[in-house]
């Protein structure tokens, strides 16, 4: 009969699809395993009296092997001792009960394997496997009841209609002979037929349960949730058991960095934002009410996004305590090449400070001193009396340009009044109109936080100048919650790129060397935000 073949090919087929889908998941060698009885039962049908045979040995295993199914999803794992016993029975009953059904009959079909005729032991081994029968469906009703029950209601829509089928086909297609013969008179080949194609929608119901979101993945969750416990999921082992549990091996992991607002990987790298219309999906992992990290996966692969979603709610904690991992890595990271940074700045100012000393002020001293020694060689008082009055211009000129040069060291107004002093010098000097809003008392940051704010302030008002084209500033200095928060907003050319100069880089490694935030919102023709923000703490 032609339906063999094709109810086989429906088991090969949906067996190998929700292996291949679900690698970790043992319900596709289920359906796979179940294929093979289809295909041993149909062998009853040919001529050969060996094949005849081996189909009698194994004419009723389809019905156990479902059974087997109903019991093992959604992992392919049989769960608690009633489950157990019960597929057992179903095993002795298609097995072993079946022996005095091909050792005792004489006809044709069997007689490779017929040691007597006794169609009384046929009989009572018929009825024996019926009642036997019976009571594996009775028992397999209660269980599936139970976890039905014990299941939410995402998880009964998928397994309600599942059980409901499997059921179904496992009564059918025994009972069929009997029931449908007598009530409907159909011929046998017509009812063979119907009993066959029973049987070719059970791989199709168990594949579409094994792959449809809400529960398919549990079984590999909860052996997630155990290896996860067992072993202490360090980072490589971490990904490589989600790969397991979701089928997907190009599932990655990203961490939140929640001051920075960016996912990073292992190394603490940021990460680049998903492009649109890609097949990478991105289920955001939650502790809490926290983000811990993200599981990128690939959506032509798995489907449902919840799959991904429940297996980060099991390893969320371990993915926060990585997250803490890249985090410190990225912290480290930026902090090194941060301070490399300002090596490099501090050797190019002191060298900038050399050379202002060496060719203006140290310059303009030998000149003074010139001309002191022509003075003290002068005859005429009124000739002497004009360069006293040169040289003493000259010398108050150089104390202007030393005071200048120790501002731009250390500004007086920082030391002996403050931040909030300072940044009210800096923002009278500044050339355009600049509004500077104040929220913080001196002496609440340390000595540190302070230098560092106010040589950030006086870098980013140095950028807007030589580069903003800006018509007016606003500067806001503000304490939050124990962390110092500065920022400087400009209305001019905006388009502010880090990579460009130095100015922006510098404020950056500032606030990275203690601990703080740099952030630039800048878009073309819309002006230039920069925000600092540093621990006072």
């Amino acid at each position: 009969m032609i339906l063999f073949p094709l109810v086989f090919l429906a088991f090969l087929a949906g067996g190998l699809r929700a292996w291949q889908r679900r690698p970790g998941n043992r319900m596709g060698a289920l359906i796979l395993m179940g294929g093979g009885a289809v295909f041993l039962g149909g062998l009853g049908n040919t001529e050969f009296p060996v094949l005849i045979a081996a189909g009698q040995l194994s004419a009723s295993l389809i019905l156990a092997v479902t059974v087997h199914m109903l019991h093992a999803f959604p992992s392919g794992r049989l769960h608690g001792r009633s489950s157990q016993a019960i597929v057992l029975v179903a095993y002795v009953n298609s097995l072993i009960f079946q022996i005095p059904r091909y050792l005792f009959a004489a006809d044709d079909g069997t007689a490779l394997l017929s040691i007597a005729d006794n169609p009384a032991v046929v009989l009572g081994a018929a009825v024996m496997q019926r009642w036997v029968g019976t009571a594996v469906m009775v028992a397999t009703a209660v269980v599936l009841m139970h976890r039905l029950t014990c299941a939410g209601s995402e998880q009964r829509r998928v397994l309600a209609p599942l059980f409901a089928y499997g059921a179904f086909a496992v009564i059918f297609v025994p009972l069929g002979t009997q029931i449908l013969s007598p009530l409907l008179g159909i011929t046998p080949e017509v009812r063979a037929g119907l009993q066959l194609l029973v049987m070719g929608g059970i791989p199709l119901a168990f594949v579409h349960g094994v792959l449809r979101g809400g529960f398919a993945k549990t079984g590999e969750l909860e052996e997630l949730g155990s290896w996860l416990g067992s072993s202490g999921g360090p980072k490589s082992a971490l990904v490589g058991a989600l790969i397991r549990a979701l089928g997907d091996p190009s599932v990655t992991l990203s961490y939140w960095v929640p001051r920075q607002g960016i996912f990073v990987d292992d190394d603490g790298h940021p990460l680049p934002l998903e492009s649109p219309g890609s097949s990478r999906g991105k289920v955001e992992i939650m502790l809490g009410s926290r983000t811990v990290g993200a599981i990128s996966y690939d959506s032509t692969l798995i489907e449902e996004p919840e799959l991904v979603r429940a297996a980060g709610q099991v390893v969320a904690i371990a993915i926060d305590r990585e997250r803490l991992t890249a985090q410190l890595r990225e912290s480290n990271g930026a902090l090194q090449r941060s301070r490399e940074r300002l090596v490099d700045a501090a050797d190019r100012e002191r060298r900038r400070i050399a050379r202002d000393l060496h060719d203006g002020l140290q310059m303009r001293l030998v000149l003074l001193a010139l001309e002191a020694q022509q003075l003290s060689q002068a005859h005429d008082a009124a000739t002497a009396k004009e360069r006293a009055t040169h040289l003493r211009q000259g010398i108050d000129s150089a104390a202007a340009e030393l005071r200048q040069l120790v501002h731009a060291v250390m500004p007086a107004a920082l030391i002996e009044r403050g931040l909030a002093a300072a940044a009210e010098d800096l923002a009278d000097r500044m050339p355009i109109p600049t509004t500077l809003v104040l929220e913080l008392e001196d002496g609440s940051c340390a000595s540190a936080v302070e230098r560092t704010a106010y040589f950030v302030l006086a870098e980013a008002l140095s950028n807007v100048l030589k580069h903003a084209e800006a018509t007016q500033i606003q500067v806001n200095l503000s304490m939050r919650a124990g962390w110092l928060r500065l920022e400087v907003c400009d209305d001019g050319t905006g388009g502010a790129d880090l990579g460009l100069g130095t100015g922006l880089r510098g404020i950056g490694d500032r606030a990275d060397v203690l601990g703080g935030s740099f952030a630039l919102d800048t878009t073309p023709g819309q002006g230039t935000r920069i925000t600092v923000e540093l621990p006072c703490a």
